[in-house]
């Protein structure tokens, strides 16, 4: 709501770096306008993405240190550790819904998410006409980074070339909804729009360092949090004549509301 208005207002362009939105804008070129059916975002479904739902809930009420060592561990990039729990909990995906709407115009029911645990397919668009196109490489940010810079030129660069038969095979599949619920909280945060986002992100990131410090937070406990702050806020939603004021002022408010919780949580974690 603030940086897409004065884009437009400066008659610039505005690049994505992100491996996931740079595919997407690669993908991009030479569709023309209107042409876009739906964005097809591909994640790599984080740390337990190859645990159930009830295995993951069952590991995080009886090994909740085994959950925090294994949730800042991901098995294909090395992002650090806040990113890497955020792909944990796919709220890094959720993030990337809400970036895809406000960069490419698309309506959240139009932007879809896959689980592609070996990240060589980066992410995909859809045609009106039903055609998918798809961005390939290896697990390695140094591609999209140097196409923001060099766009619209394609650079000759030293990199290793992609060999599908060493890959062998390609697998997606849906993401648990109910395995991931910070998935959903992103895109109802999304549909509201004006400041909910703001106060996810924020709720976000304070709850993942909270549990990164080891404070006694649990895993699931970060999608309460978050849930908690953007239902708290719909006291004080803004959606109209959004400014950069108003998001400082709702960023700084879902940290606090997630520390002051956390205290709370961790206080009857102790009691039990």
């Amino acid at each position: 709501p603030v940086i897409n208005p004065l884009v437009e207002k400066h008659g610039i362009n505005m690049l994505p770096a992100d491996s996931e939105h740079s595919a997407i804008f690669q993908c991009l070129q030479g569709v023309p306008p209107g042409g876009l059916r739906r964005v097809i975002l591909t994640a790599s479904g984080g740390a337990f993405r190859d645990l159930s739902k009830d295995e993951l809930f069952r590991m995080c009420e009886e090994d909740s240190a085994a959950v925090q060592k294994k949730a800042t561990t991901h098995p294909n990039w090395d992002m650090g550790a806040k990113i890497t729990l955020d792909s944990a909990t796919m709220m890094n995906k959720g993030l990337e819904v809400i970036e895809a709407h406000y960069l490419f115009g698309a309506s959240y029911e139009d932007i879809d998410i896959v689980i592609h645990p070996q990240s060589i397919v980066h992410s995909m668009v859809e045609t009106q006409d039903t055609s998918c196109i798809a961005q390939l490489g290896w697990a390695d940010m140094r591609l999209p980074i140097v196409y923001s810079v060099s766009w619209p030129h394609r650079l000759k660069m030293p990199y290793k070339p992609l060999n599908l038969a060493e890959i062998g095979s390609l697998t997606f599949k849906a993401p648990d909804r109910e395995k991931y619920p910070c998935i959903q909280l992103a895109y109802d945060a999304g549909n509201k729009g004006g400041t909910m986002t703001a106060v996810l992100n924020a709720a976000n990131e304070a709850a993942n360092e909270m549990f990164r410090a080891d404070v006694g937070l649990g895993f699931l406990d970060i999608p309460k949090l978050i849930e908690g702050a953007m239902e708290a806020h719909k006291e004080d939603f803004k959606d109209k004549d959004v400014t950069l004021d108003d998001i400082l002022s709702c960023d700084a408010w879902a940290r606090e509301y997630v520390a002051e919780e956390t205290k709370t949580v961790t206080k009857q974690a102790l009691i039990l």
